[in-house]
């Protein structure tokens, strides 16, 4: 595939990405002081890269705006994006005079590029022109321009990559090097940009679009950071829910008491109706199936885990599923004697069983179907 082509393709995807991403995140975003610095960056960085894709400029275009218009209104948005980030890295030190010399420059390098594209001639403005020529209006304006994404750039990295160090919040880490990491590519961009004025050839145009636009995937990626963690959670404690449900509904049927709702008529009405949010729900269903679990060790009967683990052993099951199997057929075994009134005799311990372990008790309800009968149940004279 041609450079240009993909560059077009990958300038797509990242219009797309930035707008969902802000959109995604604008509420708990414009809540939270410290997200919305983050949020409003990202947003001009947006609406800069949108103004840099043929696909949208050629449209416009067509509706009758100047190219030149154009072109000037995402540059001025761009060094906004700069400037915002500025303010973005030094809001957390909380020094006023700093940010007021932020937005101090901020404006000024804005009204230095309006008046210099003023006073460029007409002839200037069909072209970028070459920096080895003669200073002129045109010059300077591109110079100021890459200078000020190159400083805004070369201080985000800096900024996020030391801060990224110093918080132990994951997702806060993970925002601010993704952030970090889009500040090289914006860098390397800017770097190619100047070298490209300075007369290098055009070739290196749809290479420097790629950059940019995979530095816009990568802006977004750093702006969803939060929403991705909570849906990772969310998945987490839905793949629990479900899984677990089978195991939790037969021992709590077996132990009424350590649940605070009776179990629903199938899963799926657990997941689609929970009672609870999800993650409390699976924590909910976590904490009383060990609970239950803790109650039924009263009903173990003596070599049953190793007469359980025989049985999966001679079933086939995996080795790495063996520990598993064996505690699934000997509570399923303890959890019958005691539906069938086996009055409880000494604790016996089941092994491998660690304060609720959550992998533990999956491992224990995938197992669950088709050991919870593997062994026999008391007899009842044993049970008088």
């Amino acid at each position: 595939m041609p450079a240009h082509e993909l560059a077009d393709q990958v300038g797509a995807c990242s219009v797309f990405a930035l707008w969902f991403a802000l959109v995604v995140r604008a509420r708990p975003a414009l809540r939270r002081p410290r997200q919305r610095g983050l949020w409003l960056t990202v947003l001009a960085a947006a609406t800069a890269i949108t103004l840099f894709q043929p696909r949208i400029t050629g449209p416009l275009t067509d509706a009758g705006l100047d190219v030149h218009t154009i072109a000037l209104t995402r540059n001025l948005i761009g060094v906004l994006s700069a400037g915002l980030v500025l303010l973005f890295m030094v809001g957390s030190t909380r020094a006023r005079r700093l940010r007021l010399s932020v937005l101090v420059g901020l404006a000024a390098t804005m009204g230095a590029l309006l008046l210099l594209d003023r006073l460029q001639t007409d002839h200037l403005r069909e072209a970028s022109p070459s920096l080895q020529g003669p200073a002129d209006p045109a010059s300077a304006y591109w110079l100021l321009l890459v200078v000020a994404h190159l400083a805004g750039d070369a201080v985000a990295l800096v900024v996020c990559w030391r801060y990224s160090l110093r918080t132990a919040d994951r997702d806060l880490v993970w925002s601010l090097r993704l952030f970090a990491v889009g500040s090289v590519l914006a860098f390397v961009f800017w770097c190619g940009y100047l070298w490209h004025l300075c007369g290098a050839t055009p070739a290196l145009l749809p290479y420097l679009s790629l950059i940019i636009g995979v530095h816009g995937l990568v802006r977004a990626a750093s702006l969803l950071v939060p929403t991705a963690t909570a849906l990772a959670r969310t998945w987490t404690a839905l793949r629990v829910t479900w899984q677990l449900w089978p195991l939790w509904r037969d021992l709590v049927a077996a132990v009424p008491h350590v649940a605070l709702a009776t179990p629903r008529r199938t899963r799926l009405r657990e997941v689609l109706r929970p009672r609870s949010p999800l993650a409390l729900q699976a924590h909910r269903q976590t904490i009383e199936t060990y609970d239950a679990l803790l109650d039924l060790q009263q009903y173990v009967q003596p070599g049953a885990y190793e007469e359980a683990h025989r049985h999966a052993r001679r079933a086939g099951v995996r080795a790495d599923r063996l520990a598993a199997a064996a505690l699934a057929g000997a509570l399923g075994q303890a959890r019958r004697a005691k539906l069938v009134g086996t009055p409880p005799s000494v604790c016996r311990p089941l092994p491998g069983v660690v304060h609720g372990s959550p992998e533990t008790l999956l491992g224990i309800a995938r197992l669950w179907p088709s050991m919870t009968d593997a062994l026999a149940c008391p007899s009842a004279a044993r049970r008088r």
